[in-house]
């Protein structure tokens, strides 16, 4: 008998995909263009939401003497099931003990860093600061402050210090969210009124200047305080918030505009630290809204801080609507109240108010306290909701005041009450003057994204001299990157198939595999030769393969397992199928990859799974991997992460590279890839790992019979 490979679809058409087709969108991503789930997200799939269907799909078969076309109309959850930041991945805080805790947290923190562009830091460069122009009030004064976070970017603020303190005192940072003029915010008359007679005030200053309300009382407490721009508000304005960092290029290179924010507050309390009068071991941040949000990225990103008070945005409901509050992979698999607990058992105190996050003490708190729980420093964590509109106001003020009393050790009489305090007026809290100019070096978002290129190359060439932590840095942001690693094979399962799948000699078997609790839904078909020696070859391609190449591998007595990996091929639902998308803030990929995988990190994941179910049977005594046709791409990372897994690795990557990418709608975006060197940086990843590599360049590829011949050695 002859052995014939076709690749049919249900309607009996050939098919030829190639891999960059675009997945077209407006102004909102569909629902099936970036659609993954974490597979480990605690509370990634929730059944009975609505589902799409998926109809029309197919993969390669191999079959001997006949055509064998697999129906594989199914569901799949990565399309129905799609995070967003009003449905983030859940957090359930469910852990045995504290060393499994540490394990999920590292990881996290981790993806997390990765994300924000920390991974590794940048260096810090000279602040050069200046404080200039001392306001004097009666308990505290009022200084101007900017510094350089990075060359060419000033952080903006006011400092205000005690007076007739002596000794090392703590010291406070105050980032702040979207309000009126930010740092400068100044309520109306009227809009004074409404904040008295709502009682969310008590004093008309305070209603006034919330912001300075509660600088001015930490001050009298006797904390240094830091009150901080955000980028586009107050006096930092060479860059508009918040553009220049949405781009295809900056989502490959991890620069984003929540990154730039969050090197500013390390940057913030590294200016701190070099005022002589500052206790190093007393450091502490708090904000609201999006201040929350980088109250949050600041407290898993620097571990100085002894105190934490995060207000309006630890919520397993909205995690934020701005492009400042997202980053592509920030959120894959998580929300911000695990972000939050990431710094447990640090101290931290928790306002929620009538938004988001209005269901905190009921969902939010209980999970921070069981983790807190596990340190054994439960009464180190307090959360609290109170029924006024989303704010920072004195109901919330005042227990931050009593918080921080207790854990910075200030010695302020309890119950803290709010003193009255002589609001500035926002023209002379500014910055810059005549005699204190913007420094001539001050650059925009193009300079910022050069700077930052140009570092982390910088970095990435240092690393590669030591080949042990180039290993260590970029695999660990690769795992990020495609939010995955090698699963146990008992993390995979058989959802269906034409019979029960039992490995076997002469078995020839289709049907579809998952990682287990996800509702995932991967078409999958392996053969058996009559003569199986235990060796399985996972070939993966989006073009015709040749069928005298799987004659030869069932002639050598290796099984052969063939997938159909994410919205390869025909695996795509139909425009009239695909859920409706939820029109993000604004046309930025973040607030879909912020909180999904990518359709490339989905193919790796998909890969690793089929190799997990390879493992998994008993018999299998080699594995290896065939990649050719588009799929060399994503088969080098999973190569990559699934180590000794896959014994030996034919790749040809058909001249494809990440700075090839052009838009974020193409499913060969995977986000970090540039900043790591691109397929070239992946490369030393696989030393020590017999793999062929060829295609780096187009016209350096090779027949898929000598891929073929490297396998079977």
């Amino acid at each position: 008998m002859n052995l014939r490979l076709e690749q049919v679809n249900l309607h009996g058409n050939s098919w030829k995909r190639s891999p960059r087709e675009p997945l077209t969108h407006g102004n909102t991503p569909p629902a099936a263009c970036r659609c993954p789930v974490a597979s480990g997200a605690r509370g990634g799939y929730r059944p009975g939401a609505s589902r799409g269907d998926m109809t029309g799909w197919f993969l390669a078969v191999f079959v001997l003497g006949a055509i064998c076309c697999m129906s594989a109309v199914a569901e799949d959850a990565r399309f129905s099931h799609r995070h967003s930041k009003d449905y983030p991945a859940g957090f359930d805080a469910n852990f045995a003990d504290r060393a499994a805790w540490e394990k999920r947290r590292d990881t996290v923190r981790q993806q997390a860093l990765v994300a924000l562009g920390l991974w590794p830091q940048p260096p810090r460069t000279p602040l050069n600061g200046v404080i200039h122009s001392p306001i004097d009030r009666d308990a505290y004064t009022v200084e101007k402050v900017f510094f350089a976070s990075l060359p060419g970017h000033y952080v903006s603020g006011n400092l205000y210090r005690p007076r007739g303190r002596a000794g090392k005192l703590p010291a406070v940072l105050c980032p702040y969210g979207h309000w009126p003029d930010g740092r400068f915010i100044w309520r109306s008359d009227a809009d004074v009124q409404k904040e008295l007679a709502s009682g969310a005030e008590k004093t008309a200053e305070a209603a006034r200047s919330p912001l300075q309300a509660r600088c001015a009382m930490l001050a009298r407490m006797g904390c240094i305080v830091f009150h901080y721009d955000m980028v586009g508000y107050g006096d930092s304005r060479r860059i508009q918030h918040p553009l220049g960092f949405t781009d295809a290029e900056s989502i490959l290179r991890l620069q984003s505009f929540m990154g730039l924010q969050t090197w500013n507050s390390i940057r913030a309390v590294d200016f701190v630290l070099s005022l002589p009068e500052v206790d190093e071991k007393r450091i502490a941040v708090t904000g609201a809204s999006s201040g929350g949000t980088q109250t949050i990225a600041l407290s898993l990103a620097d571990d100085r801080l002894a105190a934490v008070f995060p207000v309006v945005m630890v919520s397993m409901n909205m995690q934020g609507g701005c492009v400042c509050e997202n980053a592509p992979l920030y959120r894959v698999g998580t929300n911000n109240v695990e972000l939050a607990t990431l710094c447990a058992p640090t101290p931290q105190g928790v306002a929620a108010a009538k938004d988001w996050t209005e269901d905190f003490e009921t969902r939010g708190l209980p999970q921070m306290k069981a983790i807190y729980r596990l340190f054994g420093a439960e009464d180190r964590i307090e959360g609290r909701f109170f029924p006024y509109p989303h704010n920072y106001n004195l109901h919330s003020r005042q227990m931050m005041y009593g918080f921080f009393n207790k854990h910075l050790k200030l010695g302020w009489p309890e119950p803290v009450e709010e003193k009255p305090f002589v609001p500035i007026p926002p023209a002379q809290l500014s910055v810059y003057d005549a005699a204190h100019p913007v420094p001539a070096d001050a650059t925009d978002a193009a300079g910022v994204r050069r700077w930052m290129a140009e570092t982390s190359d910088a970095q990435m060439a240092a690393l590669a001299k030591t080949p042990e932590n180039y290993v260590r840095i970029v695999g660990a942001a690769l795992r990020s990157m495609v939010v995955d690693e090698m699963p146990c094979p008992g993390d995979v399962e058989v959802i269906d198939g034409d019979r029960p799948l039992a490995p076997a000699a002469g078995l020839s078997w289709t049907g579809h595999i998952a990682r287990k609790g996800t509702g995932e839904r991967i078409a999958c078909r392996v053969t058996f030769p009559a003569t199986w020696t235990g060796t399985v070859v996972l070939w993966a391609s989006l073009e015709h393969q040749p069928p005298e190449t799987a004659r030869r591998l069932l002639h050598s007595g290796a099984a052969v397992l063939t997938i159909e990996t994410y919205m390869a091929g025909n695996f795509r639902p139909a425009p009239s199928t695909r859920p409706a998308a939820q029109p993000p803030r604004t046309a930025y990929a973040a607030f879909d990859l912020g909180y999904n995988r990518s359709v490339f990190a989905n193919r790796v994941h998909d890969l690793l799974t089929a190799i997990a179910l390879a493992r998994g049977w008993q018999q299998t005594r080699r594995l290896h991997l065939l990649a050719h046709g588009g799929a060399g791409p994503w088969a080098l990372p999973a190569r990559i992460l699934a180590g000794d897994a896959v014994d030996r690795a034919a790749i040809d990557l058909d001249g494809f590279d990440f700075d090839q990418v052009r838009e974020d709608t193409d499913p060969m975006l995977l986000p970090g890839a540039l900043k790591y060197g691109g397929i070239r940086g992946l490369i030393p990843l696989c030393a020590g790992r017999p793999t062929l590599l060829c295609g780096q360049r187009k016209d350096d590829g090779r027949p898929v019979s000598e891929l073929v011949d490297f396998l079977l050695k």
